[in-house]
């Protein structure tokens, strides 16, 4: 009941916002050189992928979210556990963390151009360096918060590092990390998009871009109507894969 009610609100929440915009256009209130129609940018969007190359363009951003994402999600363990058992290392690590976090990842985009030139290489890497900090922090996170008899127990025991991480430290951290990871799949969207339209691949980004400078606004809302779509649909499949693999603490 409660999933079919949840439905329900999402549906009517969609229905709503075709009505304001179908009154929108309808009215004049905004000219639809600005703001098409709801069936125009429908239009548009069957258009793209019957006979233009949306589903192309959609398949490279995707490509570009997921590998930046999983690059982001790797590195983002891999450190945040050295950091959970390796205090020495957490003290040299931390500064330098805190220092490259800050930096906004459209502003790393000029650098990676330098280094890696125009190439579909170059967005993966920023996409990947602006999704890393959330993983990476949950991933310290459910680390640091380890229960202090586990860490005695592992101490009885005379655990490694290693098996510590993976008996102990991952097993405490995976709620933390699953979460860290879904806010990352967010981020790594928005940079494929931002990554698309700096530098001129192929994909959604660019897309859009174009169809903003040539005032086609039926393909502008389609692109952002099939943009909100992958985000919804890779949210859920997370969400679907997180409750799998937690469902041992039901």
């Amino acid at each position: 009941m409660k999933v079919l009610a949840r439905l329900s609100f999402a549906l009517g929440g969609l229905v709503l916002l075709g009505l304001l915009w179908h009154a929108a256009t309808a009215s004049g209130l905004v000219p639809k050189i600005y703001l098409p129609t709801p069936r125009g940018a429908f239009d548009a969007l069957h258009w793209g992928f019957t006979e233009g190359d949306l589903a192309h363009q959609a398949i490279e951003t995707l490509m570009r979210m997921i590998w930046g994402w999983l690059l982001a999600s790797l590195i983002a363990v891999l450190i945040g556990a050295l950091l959970g058992v390796w205090e020495e290392g957490a003290l040299y690590l931390n500064p330098l963390l805190e220092f490259v976090r800050p930096l906004p990842a459209s502003a790393v985009v000029p650098v990676a151009i330098v280094f890696f030139g125009l190439t579909p290489g170059m967005v993966i890497g920023v996409v990947a360096f602006g999704s890393l900090w959330p993983t990476l922090l949950a991933t310290v996170h459910g680390f640091a918060s380890v229960d202090p008899r586990l860490k005695e127990v592992s101490r009885v025991l005379a655990l490694g590092k290693l098996e510590y991480v993976l008996k102990i430290g991952l097993p405490n951290a995976v709620t933390d990390i699953l979460g860290g990871m879904r806010v990352s799949m967010t981020i790594a969207l928005i940079l494929s998009i931002v990554g698309e339209m700096l530098s001129g691949q192929p994909g959604l980004g660019t897309a859009i871009l174009l169809a903003g400078r040539s005032y086609q606004s039926a393909d502008l809302f389609a692109g952002i109507a099939l943009l909100g779509l992958i985000g919804l649909v890779t949210n859920a499949l997370l969400q679907r894969c997180e409750a799998h693999l937690l469902r041992w603490r039901s």
